[in-house]
């Protein structure tokens, strides 16, 4: 334990590096998190660290640490990878060294503002729809996309879901059983356009859809994921929309113009098979940010009053 806690740091890296093959960028970043732990140290201590530092921290200074690097302008994210970096540390250094350190499992990591979805706007939703439908290529796989899309949107389905479908799913019911994140269930009423949509591919597709998934590759095999995103980005490109345009932002597009239209939000987390309400809750922020900016758009009196501060 009278290990200087540098050549300690010094070892963990090349173990990373050697025996672990980690990416150079990611034992890098390691690298960076840990020095700063120890230059944060040696001041706090008035010394070079050693592992028998080390041990001896108490949630103060583990606490202090996260401070100090708050006031260096650090965000939450920047805070969660060091501490995982510490943690990955200690947990080499007692294999290796013996080194305790209970305190360190009484410090959470700080937790990051959940970032707010990006919807579609109504008109940009019902494009990239559209579009699928009518780009050139097969008609088949036209309908594809179209009927695939027309659920991200129409019925607030994950990527998932819809590639989960079965060909036995067909036809389409009016409100669909689906089976999502952490095996919940829920209902999910599927509009006329949409069931439309996938009838359209079903009738056009030239596979036997009686057995195995709903959609199908080039090949015949379970369409991907990834075929739906390369779909939308080409789809985005020719109609100019942001690379925030992606198939999960037509489900929270589907999420925020439900909310937009007068639905609560009880029911759009049935309807997202959300397990939290918190989940739904920050397509209320969306909403709420577009109101703002519509009220200062439109409103009569938000117009005077930009008048008198020109």
């Amino acid at each position: 334990m009278t290990e200087p806690a540098g050549a300690a740091i010094a070892a963990f890296l090349a173990h990373l590096q050697g025996e672990r093959r980690l990416s150079p960028r990611t034992v890098e970043a390691y690298g960076r998190d840990l020095a700063q732990l120890s230059e944060f140290l040696a001041g706090h201590l008035g010394r070079s660290p050693h592992l028998s530092d080390l041990s001896e921290l108490k949630p103060a200074d583990w606490r202090a640490w996260l401070a100090d690097r708050r006031r260096d302008g650090v965000g939450p994210r920047t805070l969660q990878r060091a501490l995982s970096a510490v943690r990955t540390f200690f947990a080499y250094a007692r294999r290796r060294w013996g080194l305790e350190n209970p305190s360190l499992a009484l410090i959470e990591s700080p937790r990051a503002p959940r970032r707010a979805p990006r919807p579609l706007s109504v008109p940009a939703a019902k494009s990239l729809i559209d579009e699928a439908g009518g780009e050139g290529g097969e008609p088949w796989r036209q309908a594809r996309d179209a009927a695939v899309l027309g659920l991200l949107y129409g019925a607030g389905l994950r990527v998932s879901e819809a590639l989960g479908l079965e060909g036995r799913d067909h036809p389409l019911p009016e409100a669909l059983r689906v089976t999502g994140k952490g095996g919940r269930t829920r209902l999910v009423p599927v509009l006329p356009a949409v069931r439309d949509l996938v009838a359209v591919y079903v009738r056009l597709c030239p596979f036997d859809l009686s057995d195995g998934p709903l959609f199908r590759g080039a090949r015949g095999g379970a369409l991907s994921a990834r075929e739906v995103q390369k779909t939308v980005q080409r789809l985005r490109s020719r109609l100019g929309l942001s690379p925030s345009a992606t198939p999960h932002a037509l489900r929270h597009s589907f999420a925020t113009h439900l909310l937009a239209g007068g639905g609560d939000l009880r029911t759009i987390q049935e309807l997202l098979g959300h397990a939290s309400l918190t989940s739904t809750q920050v397509y209320a922020g969306v909403e709420a940010s577009g109101l703002i900016a519509l009220h200062g758009a439109i409103h009569p009196r938000a117009r005077k009053a930009a008048g008198k501060g020109g």
